[in-house]
């Protein structure tokens, strides 16, 4: 308990002095945490039925889901919270920050089996960005960052920054504009379209 509190604190720059510490008790993602922490430590002592109400209870008051089957390190901090889901096969390492939104799933029922491991594997020191989906039994090395609304489906090595697509203009003053030709589009120009 006392780690996730101390962690978020660290982490936090919007946290100051000993108010700071007390507000940390508010945060879903230190009240996640250690809800975590019972129910992973009754699932490893083979206690049914109670990791799992944990796992859900917590998620009905913070909003985020983490499966009590899930390995997770040291100094893990979530910053926001709101919609993250963590699966049962995923492993985290240590000092991992994650952001709202964030995916740590399978690639679904036709395609995971049952018994394999079938989420991500979270080296040490690694930041994943707002709305990052994270699917499959991948390797994410020590020291990544996964930038925002980022779908990764490989594994990606350690010190790698990952970003996706930034969106683009399609209707400007209510006209749908077309590429000049989509095989031969400069990203360089300011202007996509003609």
């Amino acid at each position: 308990m006392f780690d996730a509190i101390r962690t978020a604190y660290k982490k936090d720059p919007a946290l100051r002095g000993v108010r700071g510490y007390l507000t940390t008790l508010l945060y879903p993602g230190v009240c996640a945490i250690n809800f975590y922490r019972v129910g992973h430590a009754l699932k490893r002592a083979h206690i049914p039925f109670f990791p799992i109400f944990f796992c859900y209870f917590a998620r009905w008051i913070t909003n985020i889901e983490i499966h009590p089957g899930a390995k997770i390190g040291k100094h893990f901090f979530i910053d926001h919270g709101a919609g993250v889901v963590i699966g049962e096969t995923a492993e985290i390492g240590d000092d991992v920050m994650m952001y709202h939104h964030v995916t740590l799933g399978g690639h679904g029922w036709w395609h995971d089996v049952k018994g394999e491991k079938r989420h991500p594997t979270i080296g040490n020191n690694v930041v994943i960005g707002v709305g990052a989906a994270i699917l499959g039994p991948v390797k994410i090395g020590d020291g990544a960052r996964i930038g925002a609304m980022v779908l990764v489906i490989d594994d990606i090595p350690p010190k790698a920054i990952v970003v996706g697509s930034k969106g683009k203009v399609v209707v400007r003053e209510g006209k749908l504009k077309q590429l000049r030709d989509p095989d031969k589009l400069d990203l360089s120009e300011s202007e996509y379209f003609i």
